[in-house]
């Protein structure tokens, strides 16, 4: 990517992610009420990730899960005890992932790139791998399309994180590496365009 073509994506991400809080504000408002009652907690769940050139920021979403004592996992499955009533609502119309226009907004993401993961994951790539890197994790990307049924997948292996790891993992790094590569505008416009129309 070109520093114009980084200031275009930038410029793009501001104005969409501005108009998208200021026409959803009054969903992500009743998503945080919902999530703040069934949680007994602030219905916002803020967690850290990794970002742009490996560095650190707290991704923000409407909370749709609630601790277990038998779990202790990153990792989701579509079963998973943890996930609330409201909160499985939430996730299957995504509209937990609203609040993260903000995270747009202010320049720790982009509406399209690789996906901000948890450290341990992308904060430990090496060599050409670090590409992924280079841009600002995104709300929606090429691998998100390609694993919208994530939690589907890894209920049905005997063992989730290991696949996850093993299987998933290196698949997203791989797609995530092609789509900085062959970056281009109307791309970032086609997966938007795909994200809107599979609900992914």
């Amino acid at each position: 990517m070109t520093r114009t073509d980084r200031f275009v994506k930038r410029c793009f991400d501001v104005g969409v992610a501005a108009a998208g809080l200021l026409l959803l504000w009054p969903v992500i408002a009743a998503g945080w009420i919902a999530a703040s009652w069934e949680t007994r907690s602030n219905g916002f769940f803020l967690q850290e990730r990794i970002g742009k050139d490996g560095k650190r920021f707290r991704v923000v979403k409407l909370k749709t899960m609630k601790p277990s004592s038998s779990v202790d996992t990153t990792v989701t499955t579509a079963d998973d005890v943890r996930i609330t009533r409201s909160g499985r609502f939430l996730r299957r119309t995504k509209i937990d992932e609203l609040p993260q226009l903000f995270n747009v907004l202010v320049g720790d993401m982009s509406l399209v790139g690789p996906r901000p993961d948890v450290p341990g994951f992308a904060d430990r790539l090496e060599g050409e791998d670090r590409l992924v890197l280079s841009v600002r994790p995104g709300i929606t990307g090429p691998a998100t399309l390609k694993y919208r049924n994530e939690e589907e997948i890894l209920t049905k292996q005997k063992d989730p994180e290991r696949y996850n790891r093993e299987v998933i993992w290196p698949d997203k790094v791989r797609i995530n590496k092609a789509y900085v590569k062959h970056w281009s505008f109307v791309k970032d416009l086609e997966i938007i365009y795909r994200t809107i129309r599979s609900g992914a």
